[in-house]
């Protein structure tokens, strides 16, 4: 019997053992998707304990605490940190085959020093232990970043920020790890949400550009994503709720924006309209600027409407939406395509049938510039988990090529979540593994060791251009 969290954890063949320690374990993290706060790099963030660290904005741990009937005053109320910390430890026996359960006893493990299991039981133990090491100089923003080997972090941020962080990060010599932001454009996308007019000028502010019509609004996007390209930003990313593709003339989309500037209520075809220009004005400008395209889609967002109105949004409501949006992917990137503006493109679809879909849809769209122009991205939010992962990589496998595969991201706000790597990584040296020992691979470590080291590092560093 295997024991737990041992150094041949997810493991389980020689090949993929091989693999693992040889060609994935010490690569360097290139973490192109995130929601860690630049400031707090910049500014070196200690922590005073663990209930900080882990508890504080983290969605998948507030969801497995509601699921256990914790009240909300121990998850995002004014209970003293010690308290919630030990809500969370005893839920955590119940989360059998949750990746939670493995995410923070990878971390405790692999930060702390931590070989036992979280209970109620320890969690005092657990608490004191981490409270002392969290002392530590290596314990800080930086020190975590460091010691996780992470060479690029690309953070998530809105065109009207100045990045004034990632300037001085930037200009920062004694922190090699390169933090770049990444242009996400949603809010003035989303003139069917609430805050768009308010939204758009606090845009007009940041371009200087009076934004009236397409025209303009387009002009304030350009203006800005040249201002992040200045900031070193390589790529771009879009969360949409579902696919959207719907055609319209300028003088139509002019009559939807001044609606929404007018404050009325606009239509969801007629958002979808101005969300299908916008995107392709966009996919236009990271093409000039070589950006990478990244796209979020088929989530659900806060579908409980009591608790939204109580805790309002990013507070772990949000859940998989399924949408027949097919079709308009496929459309918006043959338009694209068509008119020579198609980016390095990343797909995550949150639903998990769509896998098949999106592995036959990249292999209609790939181009000469770089392989695997046109990616499947890794297992996002509620699927990256142990299965998950193996569905995600064996679709990417089976119906185009693992080997150009950019691997891994956390898509995280706490900064020990680099240990989702070091998940990836022993999922997908264990199924390469079984793959070799079933005979259905040549046991050629060379190029097998290859292919590894190129899914979880190099083939990121080509496509980012780190």
């Amino acid at each position: 019997m295997a024991q737990f969290l041992k150094e041949e954890f997810l493991l389980n063949t020689e090949v993929a053992k091989e693999l693992y320690f040889k060609h994935a374990k010490d690569k360097p993290i290139i973490d192109y998707h995130c929601h860690v706060n630049p400031r707090e790099i910049y500014e070196d963030k200690r922590f005073d304990n663990i209930t900080e660290l882990w508890l504080s904005g983290d969605h998948y741990k507030w969801r497995l605490m509601r699921s256990n009937g914790v009240d909300e005053y121990y998850i995002t109320g004014e209970a003293e940190p010690y308290e919630k910390f030990v809500k969370f430890a005893e839920l955590m026996p119940k989360a059998i085959g949750n990746p939670m359960y493995h995410w923070c006893h990878l971390e405790l493990k692999n930060y702390f020093g931590y070989d036992g299991v979280l209970n109620r039981e320890t969690a005092k133990e657990v608490w004191e232990l981490c409270k002392e090491k969290l002392k530590n100089e290596n314990m800080s923003v930086r020190g975590i970043i460091k010691q996780s080997n992470v060479a690029f972090i690309g953070t998530t941020d809105d065109p009207v920020d100045s990045l004034e962080y990632h300037k001085l990060l930037a200009a920062d010599k004694s922190f090699p790890t390169v933090v770049a932001p990444s242009f996400r454009p949603d809010k003035a996308f989303n003139i069917d949400k609430a805050g768009w007019r308010e939204y758009i000028e606090q845009l007009s502010q940041a371009s200087g550009v009076n934004i009236q019509d397409l025209d303009n609004l387009k002009r304030a996007l350009s203006l800005r994503i040249d201002y992040f390209a200045r900031s070193g930003c390589r790529a771009s990313d879009h969360g949409l709720d579902r696919m959207v593709y719907a055609e319209a003339d300028k003088n139509q989309i002019n009559k939807i924006i001044a609606k929404g500037l007018a404050g009325k209520v606009v239509s969801t075809l007629e958002a979808e309209s101005l969300k299908t220009e916008l995107l392709l004005h966009c996919a236009s400008e990271y093409v000039r600027h070589g950006w990478v395209m990244q796209l979020h889609y088929n989530c659900m967002r806060n579908p409980n409407s009591q608790t939204f109105a109580k805790l309002g949004a990013d507070t772990g409501f949000d859940c998989i939406g399924p949408d027949n949006g097919s079709r308009k992917l496929a459309s918006l990137l043959d338009r694209m395509n068509s008119a020579n503006s198609l980016p390095k493109t990343i797909i995550y679809s949150l639903d998990p049938s769509d896998n098949f879909f999106i592995d036959t849809l990249i292999g209609a769209f790939q181009g000469t510039e770089i392989a695997g122009k046109i990616q499947h991205g890794s297992a996002w939010w509620f699927n990256d988990n142990k299965q998950g992962m193996r569905d995600q990589i064996i679709s990417l496998a089976n119906l185009s090529l693992l080997g150009n595969f950019i691997g891994m991201l956390t898509d995280s706000r706490s900064f020990l979540s680099y240990t989702r790597h070091e998940y990836f990584r022993r999922i997908l040296c264990g199924l390469i593994g079984e793959w070799v020992e079933g005979g259905e691979y040549p046991n050629d470590i060379d190029t097998l060791g290859g292919i590894v080291s190129d899914i979880c590092y190099g083939n990121a560093q080509r496509y980012f251009e780190i």
